[in-house]
Parts: structure tokens; sequence; C-alpha cells
């Protein structure tokens, strides 16, 4: 047993201080090559954020020194280095402002200012978030006191995910949209605390020797400021993490109660809405009229799924009457206005379809001019190709640049829009 426990021993392992602190201050000043990484990371990161790409997003947290000054704010604060905590300070200051002005200059001339899956995930963090930044910079520090440093450093850096916020909270600034910038910003104020409180954790677990402080007072007085930050970021993440699940609880709760609950004799539920923040339930109802005393029924039985306090309407779509001698010429009438209606929703889907296909084609040509600024033009039109035997659903992209496209770079092009338009039969055309 006594062997086994040996396995989890870190000071056999642990490489000498003074290589891990110099290691540590080298990282943190950011001027110079740094500096110059750190912009280009960021503009690969909005990129990324841009045109929904994952890949990039990663590609461009390896490349990011981000993590430099905040381990130096753990180590700076686990052995008591007044200076270096200044420096560490600063330059987190400088790195900060420099990407954030970097990123809102990126999306205020990008021409692509959708909020994409990749942007949206970033806005709303939560507990969680604060145990992936706890737990991956303890690894971080933990590595880099090691001896064997292996790859974790990349891996802490793509999990706790520094760049994407500070970019998503530049995207916010550019397009005025500040709801997306306070909460990338307070993710990416999450990480940076939880991964320097984590470095602060592992330098005194390890005992790295301290540097004392002028007095007992300065010694409290800092430990009082690390308190204050660490209870500011963490209890806001608490109440949003709960809310969370609170809502996804809810959402669990009200699929049930819709699947189990909600039929009715002679009518057919058109459709459903949950409203999880409001605790709202929508339901839209076809078929014959609905009684008062079905709808009581429905919210009576709101309770046996935790649904109490959840507000429940109920609409009728459309309905029929008997058909009787007294009222055939109203049932003509109505008929032929659903007879109308009907039409008209028929147009108006055709019509939403072709808006549809409107939007996506433009939305594709964006997407392609972003990747190469040579395309002055481009048709992305959906189509038939017909042969003696069979008729396949297609699109047709004819694409007009000013400089050649070379045949490597039509195959990724050509496999990118099948992958963008959900189409394995394409047709691609490119002049000149």
């Amino acid at each position: 047993m006594e062997s086994f426990f040996n396995k989890f021993r870190l000071l056999e392992e642990k490489e000498d201080y003074v290589a891990v602190v110099d290691q540590l201050e080298k990282g943190v000043v950011f001027k110079g090559t740094n500096l110059w990484v750190l912009i280009f990371a960021i503009f690969v990161a909005s990129l990324g954020l841009n045109v929904n790409s994952t890949a990039v997003i990663i590609g461009a947290m390896l490349i990011s020194p981000l993590m430099g000054p905040i381990m130096g704010l753990g180590l700076g604060l686990g052995i008591n280095d007044i200076d270096l905590l200044k420096k560490a300070g600063t330059n987190f200051l400088v790195a900060t402002g420099v990407a954030l002005a970097t990123s809102t200059f990126f999306f205020s001339i990008s021409p692509i200012n959708n909020a994409h899956s990749e942007i949206l995930a970033r806005i709303s963090p939560n507990i969680y978030d604060v145990l992936i930044a706890l737990f991956g910079g303890l690894a971080g520090m933990l590595a880099t006191s090691s001896k064997n440093k292996g790859n974790v450093i990349p891996g802490v850096a793509i999990a706790t995910a520094l760049m994407p916020p500070l970019c998503t909270a530049g995207y916010g600034l550019a397009t005025l949209q500040f709801q997306f910038f306070f909460g990338a910003f307070y993710l990416f104020i999450i990480n940076t605390v939880f991964i320097a409180i984590a470095t602060f954790l592992v330098v005194r677990f390890l005992k790295f020797p301290l540097k004392e402080l002028q007095n007992a007072a300065s010694q409290k007085m800092a430990k009082r400021v690390v308190t204050t930050i660490v209870l500011a970021t963490l209890l806001p993440s608490i109440y949003f993490g709960y809310t969370m699940i609170q809502q996804s609880n809810f959402i669990q709760n009200a699929s049930r109660y819709i699947e189990q609950e909600t039929t009715l004799p002679n009518d057919y539920l058109l459709s459903k809405k949950i409203d999880a923040k409001h605790r709202k339930i929508t339901l839209v109802y076809g078929g014959k009229g609905i009684e008062e005393k079905e709808i009581k029924m429905l919210e009576t039985k709101l309770k046996n799924f935790n649904l109490t306090n959840t507000t429940l309407e109920v609409k009728q779509g459309f309905s029929y009457i008997k058909e009787t001698e007294e009222n055939s010429l109203l049932n003509n009438i109505n008929q032929a206005s659903a007879q109308k209606d009907l039409i008209i929703k028929q147009l108006q889907v055709q019509l939403d379809s072709i808006h549809t296909t409107q939007q996506l084609s433009e939305q594709v040509y964006k997407e392609l001019k972003a990747q190469n600024t040579g395309i002055i033009s481009a048709i992305v039109q959906p189509t038939f190709v017909y042969t003696d035997s069979t008729t396949v659903k297609s699109y047709l992209v004819a694409i007009e640049t000013t400089s050649k496209i070379l045949d490597k770079e039509r195959l990724q092009l050509e496999n990118w829009l099948k992958v963008r338009l959900h189409q394995n039969s394409l047709k691609l055309i490119i002049e000149p």
C-alpha cells in the first residue's frame, strides 16, 4: 500500500526552484516578440470566431503567450514577491489592453458580423468555467514545476481558453453589443483569477521559498486582497451555474410533461415552446375548439413534473365546427377562408424558402471573400442535375476572381462548399 501512495509524491520530480522562477519571470514580460505574437494570435482567434472554425481558435490558443503574466501573478502572490507581482500585473494589463484593442479593430473592419456558435458559447460563464480554470491552472503549474514537463502547457492553454473570450469581448465592443462584452470579459477574468490562484496554491504546496514582506500588516492586506478578488469572481459564477442547472432541469421536466400529458381528444399539438428563463410553456393546437376544463386539466398536471409556478399558455391554431343544415353556409365560408389561408401559408413558405436561400448565398459569398480576397463575385444557387435515369439535387457555384486559383486550392474550396452547403453534389465554376 505504501508503494501505491509513493506514486503520488511530487518532490522527487520537482524542478529546481530558481529555474522555475526564472522560467516564469521570462514569460511575464510583454514586449518585442511576445507582444507581436500576442497580436497575431488575437487576429487568428478573431478570424476563427468570425468564420466559426474551432480548429483555427485552438491554433490561436496554442500560439498565445497570455499564460505568462497570469502565472507570474500567482507566483508573485505565492512567494510574496511584490516586485514580480507588480511586473506581472503591469504586463497583464498591457497584454489585455492590446488584445482587446486588436480584436475590436478586427471586428470593426470585418464584413462578417454574425454571432456564430463559437462566439455565443463564451458569453454565459458559470461555476463550471471556474473549475476548468482552477484544475487547468493546477495542471499547468505542476507541470512547470516538474522536471517531466511533457505537453501539459498546450493542453492547459486550450482548456482554459484565454484568447476566445478576449476576442469575443472585442466583438461586443465593435458591434456595440455590450452584453457580449461583459459576459465574455467576465469569462476571461474567471480564467485569469483561477489560473493565478492555482499557481499560488501549487507554489505554496511545493514550499517555494518565501520573500518576507515588510511587516505583518502588509501580509494581512495581501491575503485580504486575494480573498476579495476570489470571492468577487467566484460568487457570480456560482449564481450563473445554479441558474443554468435550474433552466436545464426545467427544460427536461417540461419536455417530459409535453410528451406524456398534452394529448387532447380530436386535437393535434401543432407546436410547443419552452421558455426556461421565464418558466413558461406555450402549446398551439389544431382541431376542435379547446374547452376551459381541458386547459385546467393540463395546468393541474404541471405539479406532477415539478413545474409549479409555471405559466401554461394554450393557443388554438385552427379549429373546426360540426356541419349542420343550419350552419352549412357558414361552414362553406369557413372552408373557403381556410383554403385561402392555406394557400397564403404555402406561398409564404415558398417566399421564406427563397429568402432563406438568398441569405445563405449571401453569407457563403461573405465567407468565401473572407478566405480569398481575390474573389470579386459569386453565384450560389441550388439546382437539379438531370440524366436519363435520375434527378439529383445539387448546387451551382460560379466564382469570379482577380487571380488564378490553383488546383489544390480549388479542391479545398470545393470540399469546404460541400460541407458548408450540406450538399454532396456540387458544380464549381471558377473564372478566370
